[in-house]
Order: C-alpha cells, then structure tokens, then sequence
C-alpha cells in the first residue's frame, strides 16, 4: 500500500483534533473507532472481507503499513472470522499514541509540551498542515451537501465519524442538526464501514459484553443457560487501561 494516500484511522483522527486544544474530542470512543478504521482499511485494501457479522481474512499480504499489518497478522492468527464488535472491542494499547506518533514524523501535527495543574508534564498535538485537515473535512461537507453517494472510502470515515460522536465535534449546534442527521444518513452507502460503524456503538452500548445466541457451540466453550455462548474474548491483544484524553501523553 502506497504510503501517497492517508489511511482511514489517519484522517479519522485528525477529523477528532482540535484545532485549539490540541486534543482530540470524543476519546474513549475514538480508540474504538481507530481499531474500526483499520479494518475498513484493510477491507479497502482486500486483505478482509465482511463474512455476515464476522471479519475474514481473504489475502494475508502485508499492507506495507506496519500498524495495519499488525492488525492483520492479529486477525490471521485467530485462524476463523472474527465477530467484528468482538475486534473493536477488543483493548489495544496505545493505539491512538501510535497513530499520533505516525502523524508527527510525517509532518501533519507537531507536539507541544505542556503541564496538567501546573505539576505533570503533558504533550498536546496541532495540525501543521491544515489544508489536509480541511480536504478531509470538505469531502465529508460535499457529501452532506449535495447528497451525492460519495466514495467507499468516504461514506465509511463519515459512518465512523458519526459512530464515535464527532457529529456534534464537526457540526455544532442547532444549526448542525440536519448535517449531523445526514452525516448518520451516509452509514448505508458502504457495506464495510456501516458494519463496522454499527459494531463500535454497539461496544458502545454494552453489546460486545453479552453473550449471543450460538445452539451448537463449538466444543470447549462453555454455553450460558438458556443455550447461549458466553462472548468471545478478544484474544492476541494487549490491555489498554481506560483512561480520559489521550491526546494528552502524560510522560512518566
């Protein structure tokens, strides 16, 4: 995969950056929302492919994105498809840092050092290119605006964007009521992003953590009374402790 084109948890984050603060809005679900972009990535790039509710891998080539390959070999060891609110829900450390690192070497934000009360050292980013920032943002304007079906890669940054709550983050107010209706509107035109779109909210909404409905559960895996599989658990993957703004890097 060239490296000439930003990938999707790229422009997702730098859709949450605030121009301000040097933070970025909505956290907590963003680091749901950066582990979804990948997978639309890779399905973009057809290494994945949506299998009902589940993610396949179809080709595991390497990207040539070392992020997006670790995600993928994580996605190849699990050896069948994956449920996608399992993988989105599944904790990944440092990914958000990861991405954010990503951007600075690459010229687009640049670290401010800072405090947090005056004691506890903190790094904030800004964009330094904001004709990038403002390309992305305009192809998500000309979709809501015109009503045009937009591009895959398009409609699924607009169905993330509204499934980790920046529609109020990018359309404020009263007045960005309709836009925020349209942008959740723009969900149904890609298949892979409004799959993923929906598993984030529903980790969001607790559904990750209850257990589906499986008759003939595998052997070894232990059913639920009233014949339901007990959730899988997001396997291969480290444990990010939950935290606030991590756009804030605390530095120890």
């Amino acid at each position: 995969m060239g490296r000439s084109r930003r990938t999707l948890p790229e422009e997702l984050l730098l859709l949450a950056l605030d121009p301000t603060t040097g933070t970025t809005a909505q956290p907590q679900s963003l680091d749901l929302g950066l582990a979804g972009a990948q997978l639309v990535e890779l399905a973009l790039a057809g290494r994945i492919a949506p299998d009902g509710d589940r993610i396949a891998v179809v080709s595991p080539r390497p990207t040539g994105d070392p992020t997006l390959d670790c995600a993928l070999e994580l996605l190849r060891r699990r050896g069948a498809p994956v449920r996608a609110v399992h993988w989105i829900g599944g904790p990944r450390l440092g990914l958000r840092q990861t991405y954010l690192s990503h951007l600075e070497r690459c010229g687009m934000v640049h670290a401010v050092a800072g405090q947090m009360c005056g004691v506890l050292p903190t790094t904030r980013y800004q964009a330094t290119d904001t004709a990038i920032s403002r390309e992305i943002r305009a192809r998500l304007d000309s979709a809501i605006r015109t009503g045009v079906p937009p591009d895959p890669r398009t409609a699924a940054l607009a169905a993330l964007a509204h499934a980790v709550g920046l529609g109020k983050h990018l359309y404020p107010g009263n007045e960005g009521r309709s836009s925020r209706s349209r942008l959740r509107d723009l969900i149904r035109h890609d298949p892979m992003g409004g799959l993923v779109a929906h598993a984030v909210m529903d980790v969001q909404n607790g559904a990750a953590a209850q257990p589906r409905r499986n008759p003939a559960a595998p052997a070894g895996r232990q059913a639920a009374p009233g014949g339901r599989a007990a959730a899988e658990p997001a396997r291969g993957v480290p444990v990010q402790p939950r935290r606030g703004s991590m756009a804030r890097v605390v530095a120890h």
